[in-house]
């Protein structure tokens, strides 16, 4: 699968643009500033109808311009082509279309671009809280598994409901108990597909890891589920019942999940390098392009931005060749022309499109 053309209107200060025949791998050149980082948030947007770098939309839209607009056409290896459009009003209104059809989930538009970002906010799967771990995960399980997304709505439902009754104050037991069922069947089936992907992605992170840096073969990813490992979640949402009164809110669930990133034993977040932890970020990435691609789901696209912040140009070189061993497109941002030509020395020239990026204007460059 890949993102053959894309067309761009009132993103930041990208102004209006069109990029056709896009190949396996697109490098966007050019000072900071330039609109690189907002090109690949306009694929983000047409893949996820929001920005990975402000929840305001009013940001993203160009100054005096009501809305933003990002169309694009996917071809996929079946000879397939799928277009996507993506509107977003400074109202923060959403419209998005599928092959000329209206969809109303953006859960729609991920299915068909499915998206890799791999920037600078990237480094809070490790640094950040459990909230973007949980995101990394269930990212991926959400594309291997496809009846997550249906136990994922059950339990929003469901505790949604639980917490306004706990919000009450006293409440009768038995109005409580329906949630509660809803919640725990849930909650278990999230939790069993979240363990069962975790199980099948650490060892192919593990693998690129390692080949990454073989001084981070110690690093490990353990499975928190939010409850008491030996307890079913029914009788762990009745034994919080008490505390959950008290305050207003349920403790235990797959809402309280997390994944334990550890080096040595030691928080990841707490022993490595900013590079180091750049590895593993692009390792975990990579892994999870590794576990579409092995169950059979339509490549990833890779958005990467300033590829070489944090990296030096062999380890830059190690990502490259990794993602061009899976096969998948790719969009990466540089600052300068002379990590170009560092980083993808010896490649297929034919596989690379190269666009220098200056005050907002994106210009293929050709040979």
């Amino acid at each position: 699968m890949a993102l053959t053309r894309l067309d761009v209107r009132g993103v930041r200060n990208l102004g209006v643009q069109s990029l056709r025949d896009l190949g396996p791998v697109n490098i966007f050149y050019g000072p900071n500033g330039s609109g690189k980082t907002s090109l690949l948030e306009s694929i983000h947007l047409l893949g996820l109808a929001r920005s990975f770098r402000t929840a305001q939309i009013k940001s993203v839209i160009s100054y005096e311009e009501p809305s933003c607009t990002v169309y694009g056409e996917v071809s996929h290896r079946s000879g397939n082509a799928v277009s996507l459009g993506v509107t977003r009003q400074r109202d923060g209104s959403l419209e998005a279309k599928i092959s000329g059809q209206s969809v109303n989930a953006r859960a729609e538009l991920a299915a068909a671009l499915p998206l890799q970002l791999v920037h600078a906010d990237s480094f809070g799967i490790l640094t950040g809280g459990p909230v973007e771990r949980r995101q990394f995960l269930d990212w991926g399980v959400f594309h291997v598994e496809h009846q997550f997304l249906s136990s994922w709505q059950l339990f929003q439902k469901a505790i949604k409901q639980r917490n306004s009754l706990l919000r009450r104050g006293k409440i009768d037991p038995s109005d409580i108990a329906p949630w509660d069922l809803q919640l725990a069947k849930a909650g278990e089936q999230i939790d069993q597909a979240r363990s069962a992907y975790l199980a099948t992605l650490k060892p192919v992170f593990l693998r690129f890891l390692t080949q990454l840096s073989p001084r981070l073969e110690q690093v490990d990813l353990r499975y928190r589920r939010g409850w008491e490992r030996e307890k079913p979640l029914l009788e762990a949402l009745r034994d919080s019942l008490v505390a959950d009164l008290q305050q207003g809110f349920t403790h235990v669930g797959p809402q309280r999940a997390d994944v334990r990133i550890t080096h040595e034993g030691k928080l990841a977040a707490d022993s490595l390098s900013r590079g180091q932890i750049k590895l593993v970020v692009c390792a975990l990435k990579l892994a999870q392009g590794e576990v579409l691609r092995q169950a059979g789901e339509p490549p990833c696209v890779y958005l990467v931005d300033d590829l070489a912040a944090e990296l030096d140009i062999e380890h830059c070189r190690q990502v490259v060749s990794m993602l061009a061993e899976l096969e998948v497109q790719q969009f990466v941002t540089c600052i300068q022309q002379k990590d170009v030509d560092a980083i993808w020395r010896g490649a297929d020239s034919k596989a690379i499109t190269m666009f220098h990026v200056e005050h907002g204007e994106i210009l293929r460059q050709v040979e």
